[in-house]
C-alpha cells in the first residue's frame, strides 16, 4: 500500500508508514509542496510491535496505517481543518499496535521468494514487503498462535509494546497477508476476540480481510487501536471508498457467540461394567487397531485427497485417539455386545463426518448379535455379518469368508480369519475399478480415481490388527 495523500479544505496531509523510501521520497514531495505555496503536513505511522529494541529507524507502519486513513478521512468529512485532524490522528497512534505472523515467504513477480521457511515453521514479526521476522517456531494451534502474538505486543519490556490493560476499549482489525482462506481467518479473528475478552479487553470493533497484504504471503497480523467514543464515532462514520467493509457499529464483547446445549450422549453408562475372560484379548486388539490406524493417517490422507478432502486419515487417527483416551479410564467389559454398543457411542460422538455415522451403525447392528453367553466364532461371524446389512451394503466377500466361521471347527478358526484378510486386500485393490455413486468422489470423472478406497484401506488395516493379535494371544 503506497502512503495516501489526502487532500483538505486547508491544505493536504501526507499519510506515510516509516520506511526509508517513503519518508525520503513523500518528503521531498512535501518540500516542493510548500515551495508552491501549498499547505501540507505529513504523518509518519510507526506501529509495529516486532522489535523490542527499535533500530534508529524506529517501528515500521504496517496495518495500522488503514485506522488512519479511515479517522483522518472522517475527520476531514467534518470539516476540521490540517492542524486538528495531523493532532488527532498523532495522538491515536500512540495507541496502535500491529504483529504478524507467516506460514510462508513471499515472492515478487519473476524472484525467488524473500526467504526460506520449513514446513511446519512459522515466523513472527514480519513486515509487509516479505523481509523476515524476529522469531521463528513451530506451527501450533490458532489459539497458542494468537496468545503468543497478543503478549508480545503487550510486554511492557519492549520498547515497541501497545500498553494495553485491563477495561480498555480496542478495536479490532485481522489482516490477511495475502493467502489466508476466509475459514481460516475466522479461526484467528474468533481467537484473537477470546483472548482479549480473557485479559478483560474490551472489543469494541472487529474488522476482518485483506487490507493491507504482502503478495501471497500465507500470514496474518492483528492490529489493535486503542479506542474512547469519539474515535469509535469517526470509525463509524460512513464512507463511499468500496474496499472498507460494512461493520456494525455494535460492539463485539458481551455478545456470546455460543449457545450452551444440554449434553446429549448415545453413549451407553459403562462405568459400572465388569470384566470377563474375553477382556485381555479384546482390550489388545483395539490397541493395536487404534496404534495402526494412527501410524496409517497420512498414508489414508493422501489416498483421500485425489477423491474426497483428504481428512480420512485424521478422521481415523481421531477415532483411535478417542479409543485409547476411554480405555485408558474403563475395564473392557467382559460381554462383546456392551463394547461394541460402548464403541458405536464413542464413535459417533467422537469420530465425525460420514465414517464415523457409517462405523456407529456398524457396531450398534453387530451388538445385538453379540451376548454374555453368545459370543462364540460363529457369533461374531454372525454380528459382522448384520452390521455389514445394516449399512445397506451387499454382503463382502471378507465377510462372506467369515461366515465360515459358523461351521468350521476350532482348530481351522484362525485359517478362516487369514482368508477373510487376504479377501479384504484384495477387495481394497478391487476399489480401484469401482466408480463412485456417493460421496465426494462421485463428482470427480471416473478416470481421475484411480486409487484405493481409503475407507476400505482402513477397513483392512483393522482386519489386520485383529487377526495379529489374535496370532499373538494364541
Amino acid at each position: 500500500m503506497e502512503p495516501l495523500l489526502l487532500q483538505i479544505s486547508s491544505g493536504i496531509l501526507l499519510i506515510v508508514k516509516n520506511y526509508t523510501g517513503d519518508r525520503l521520497n513523500f518528503g521531498l514531495a512535501a518540500e516542493q509542496a510548500r515551495n508552491h505555496g501549498v499547505a501540507v503536513d505529513m504523518v509518519i505511522v510507526a506501529e509495529d510491535c516486532a522489535f523490542d529494541r527499535p533500530s534508529k529507524a524506529g517501528r515500521r507502519g504496517l496495518c495500522g496505517t488503514v485506522f488512519i486513513h479511515k479517522l483522518a478521512g472522517a475527520l476531514a468529512e467534518e470539516g476540521c481543518s490540517l492542524d486538528q485532524i495531523v493532532s488527532k490522528v498523532t495522538e491515536v497512534l500512540k495507541g496502535i499496535g500491529t504483529l504478524g505472523v507467516s506460514l510462508s515467504p513471499c515472492s515478487v513477480p519473476g524472484c525467488l521468494p524473500s526467504f526460506e521457511l520449513p514446513p511446519g515453521d512459522m515466523e513472527l514479526g514480519l513486515g509487509i514487503h516479505g523481509e523476515p521476522g524476529i522469531r521463528r517456531s513451530k506451527v501450533s494451534s490458532a489459539d497458542e498462535v494468537v496468545r503468543t502474538m497478543i503478549e508480545h505486543m503487550t510486554n511492557p519490556n519492549s520498547q515497541s509494546h501497545l500498553p494495553l490493560q485491563s477495561g480498555d476499549t480496542v478495536v479490532l482489525c485481522v489482516n490477511n497477508l495475502g493467502a489466508l482462506s476466509c475459514l481460516e481467518m475466522s479461526v484467528v479473528t474468533r481467537a484473537t476476540i477470546s483472548c482479549l475478552e480473557a485479559r478483560g479487553v474490551v472489543v469494541a470493533r472487529t474488522m476482518t480481510g485483506s487490507f493491507m497484504t504482502s503478495l501471497e504471503m500465507a500470514g496474518v497480523s492483528l492490529t489493535l487501536m486503542k479506542a474512547d467514543q469519539e474515535v469509535l464515532t469517526l470509525f463509524d462514520a460512513r464512507t463511499s471508498a468500496p474496499a472498507w467493509p460494512n461493520l456494525s457499529s455494535v460492539s463485539v464483547s458481551g455478545r456470546s457467540c455460543v449457545t450452551e446445549a444440554p449434553v446429549m450422549s448415545s453413549k451407553p453408562q459403562d462405568d459400572t461394567q465388569n470384566e470377563g475372560p474375553l477382556s485381555p484379548v479384546m482390550r489388545k486388539a483395539l490397541e493395536k487397531i487404534c496404534s495402526t490406524l494412527l501410524e496409517k493417517q497420512e498414508e489414508l490422507n493422501s489416498l483421500d485427497r485425489t477423491a474426497g478432502d483428504g481428512d480420512c486419515g485424521n478422521t481415523h487417527a481421531q477415532a483411535a485417539r478417542a479409543i485409547q483416551e476411554w480405555l485408558q479410564g474403563h475395564v473392557v467389559p467382559g460381554c462383546p455386545g456392551r463394547l461394541l454398543s460402548i464403541l458405536a457411542g464413542l464413535l459417533e460422538e467422537k469420530m465425525g463426518g460420514s465414517s464415523g455415522a457409517l462405523y456407529s451403525l456398524f457396531l450398534t447392528a453387530a451388538a445385538g448379535h453379540m451376548t454374555e453367553g453368545r459370543s462364540n466364532t460363529a457369533a461374531w461371524a454372525t454380528a459382522m455379518h448384520a452390521g455389514t446389512q445394516a449399512m445397506r451394503r451387499c454382503k463382502s466377500r471378507e465377510l462372506d469368508e467369515l461366515m465360515k466361521l459358523k461351521t468350521a471347527p476350532p482348530a481351522e478358526h484362525m485359517a478362516v480369519l487369514q482368508a477373510a484378510v487376504q479377501r479384504a486386500a484384495s477387495g481394497v485393490e478391487s476399489t480401484r475399478d469401482l466408480t463412485a455413486r456417493a460421496g465426494r468422489a462421485s463428482y470427480i470423472a471416473a478416470d481421475r480415481v484411480t486409487l484405493p478406497d481409503p475407507g476400505a484401506v482402513a477397513v483392512a488395516a483393522i482386519f489386520t490388527a485383529v487377526m495379529e493379535t489374535l496370532q499373538t494371544g494364541s
